[in-house]
C-alpha cells in the first residue's frame, strides 16, 4: 500500500514538472517577436552576448567647458591713437606672431608713426571691440586671443561623494553637442572651497581638443569611477526597456531565427555605459542593443508563430507552434482535393499535452486502486470473538 501511494506521488510530480514545462514554453512563446529579414534591417536591430565583466562603478555629475588658466591673452595698444586697418577676424584662427591690427600714432610725423599689433599666441580671436578708425587706447582692450587645444572641463559634485573623488581619478566627459564622443581623462585638481549655497565641491579636468569641438560654455556630462567589481553580468545601457519595477530585455532565440523574446529583468547598479543585471539572463545570452526600444512596439512581428517553426525546424507546425503529426497530414489528405487541410489551430496536442493528459489518466487509475484496496483490507479483517459468561449450575451438574 505504502509502495503504491509513492508511485503516485512520484507520478504526480512528473505530471506537474510536465506541465510547469509547457507552460512556461506557451509564455515564452507567446512573449516573442517574429520578424523577417526585411524587419530586422528595418529596425536596424544589433545584438551582443552577455558575458560577465568588470562592472565600473562612478558618480554623475553635471559641468561646463571654460577656458584654461593662462590661455587666454588679451591684446591692447602702449600708445594712443587709431586703428587704421584691422586685420583680425572673429572666431577665426590665427598664428603668434600674425599681425592683427595696424594703429596709427598720434604723434606728429609725415607720415605718423604706425606700430603694428600681432597676435601673441595660437588660438581663435575673441572679444574683438574695435574697428578700422576707431580710437585706441593703452587702457582699452582691443581683442582677446584663446588658445583651445586643451579644454577645462568643471563639474560640481555633492559634498557628502567628496570623499569617492580623488586627483589623478579616471573619468569620462561626454557632451550632447557631440554624440557617442567620449573624453577620458584624469581629475586635475578638486576645489579649494565648498560651496556653503549649493553643498557642492568643484571638479576639474583637461580634455584634449585638437579639433576644437569643445567650446568654452558647453554642457558636458562627468562620469567619475570611484571603484570596480569583478564578475558582473551587465548589458549596455540601451539594451534594457521599460521602467521601475517592470524593466525588460529582447534576447534572441535560441533556435528560431530572427525571433525575440521578451525577458524580464532585475537590474542593480547602473553606470554611464552599463546596467547590472542580478535576474533574467544567462552568459551566452544575445541581447538586442541597438533596435530595442523600436522591437517594443513591433506587436508579435511581421512573421507568424508557425512560418517562424516551420522556416527554423524544416518542417510544418500547427498555428499554436506544435509539430504536424502523421494523422494530421493523412487527415488532410484524405479530404479529397489531394490539398493539405490541416486544423488552423489548436487541433494538435504537443507531445508535453499529450503526455500530461496520460499522466493525469493513470494517476486517477492508481488512486483508485488504491481506494479500493483499502476498502477491500478493512472489510476482511475477523471478527472478534464474543466471551459468554458461564453459570455456576452448570458445574455443579
Amino acid at each position: 500500500m505504502i509502495r503504491l501511494f509513492t508511485l503516485c506521488l512520484l507520478l504526480a510530480a512528473a505530471v506537474g514538472t510536465v506541465q510547469a514545462a509547457d507552460s512556461a514554453k506557451a509564455a515564452r512563446l507567446a512573449n516573442t517577436v517574429f520578424l523577417d529579414e526585411f524587419g530586422v534591417k528595418n529596425l536596424r536591430l544589433q545584438t551582443v552576448e552577455v558575458e560577465e565583466q568588470v562592472f565600473e562603478e562612478t558618480v554623475f555629475a553635471l559641468g561646463r567647458i571654460e577656458v584654461l588658466p593662462g590661455r587666454k591673452a588679451v591684446v591692447s595698444s602702449r600708445i594712443s591713437g587709431r586703428a587704421v586697418q584691422v586685420k583680425a577676424r572673429p572666431d577665426h584662427t590665427v598664428k603668434a606672431g600674425d599681425p592683427l591690427i595696424v594703429v596709427e600714432s598720434r604723434q606728429a610725423g609725415d607720415p605718423p608713426p604706425q606700430i603694428i599689433l600681432t597676435a601673441p599666441m595660437d588660438g581663435l580671436v575673441v572679444e574683438l571691440d574695435i574697428a578700422a578708425g576707431g580710437p585706441v587706447s593703452p587702457d582699452k582692450a582691443l581683442l582677446a586671443v584663446v588658445d583651445l587645444s586643451t579644454a577645462y572641463a568643471i563639474a560640481r559634485v555633492p559634498v557628502h561623494l567628496a570623499s569617492l573623488v580623488k586627483p589623478g581619478q579616471a573619468v569620462r566627459v561626454t557632451s550632447s553637442g557631440w554624440p557617442g564622443e567620449t573624453w577620458e581623462t584624469k581629475i586635475e585638481h578638486l576645489g579649494a572651497l565648498a560651496d556653503p549655497v549649493s553643498g557642492t565641491l568643484e571638479v576639474a579636468c583637461h580634455l584634449n581638443n585638437q579639433e576644437v569641438w569643445l567650446r568654452p560654455g558647453m554642457p558636458v556630462e562627468f562620469s567619475l569611477i570611484t571603484g570596480k567589481r569583478t564578475d558582473v553580468m551587465a548589458v549596455p545601457r540601451i539594451a534594457v526597456q521599460g521602467e521601475g519595477a517592470d524593466r525588460f530585455i529582447y534576447v534572441s532565440h535560441d533556435s528560431i531565427p530572427n525571433a525575440f523574446v521578451r525577458v524580464p529583468v532585475v537590474v542593480g547598479a547602473v553606470n554611464d555605459r552599463f546596467v547590472e543585471i542580478t535576474q533574467g539572463l544567462l552568459p551566452g545570452d544575445k541581447v538586442v542593443t541597438t533596435g530595442a526600444y523600436s522591437l517594443a512596439f513591433a506587436g508579435k512581428g511581421s512573421v507568424s508563430l508557425k512560418e517562424a517553426l516551420d522556416a527554423a525546424h524544416g518542417h510544418e507546425h500547427n498555428e499554436d507552434g506544435s509539430d504536424v503529426g502523421k494523422d494530421q497530414k493523412t487527415a488532410g489528405h484524405a479530404e479529397g482535393d489531394g490539398h493539405d487541410h490541416r486544423p488552423s489551430g489548436g487541433a494538435k496536442l504537443s507531445g508535453l499535452t499529450l503526455f500530461s493528459l496520460i499522466g493525469n489518466g493513470v494517476l486517477l487509475v492508481l488512486l483508485v486502486i488504491a481506494s479500493l484496496r483499502g476498502s477491500q483490507k478493512a472489510g476482511d479483517k475477523p471478527e472478534a470473538p464474543v466471551n459468554r459468561p458461564t453459570t455456576g449450575g452448570a458445574d455443579h451438574a
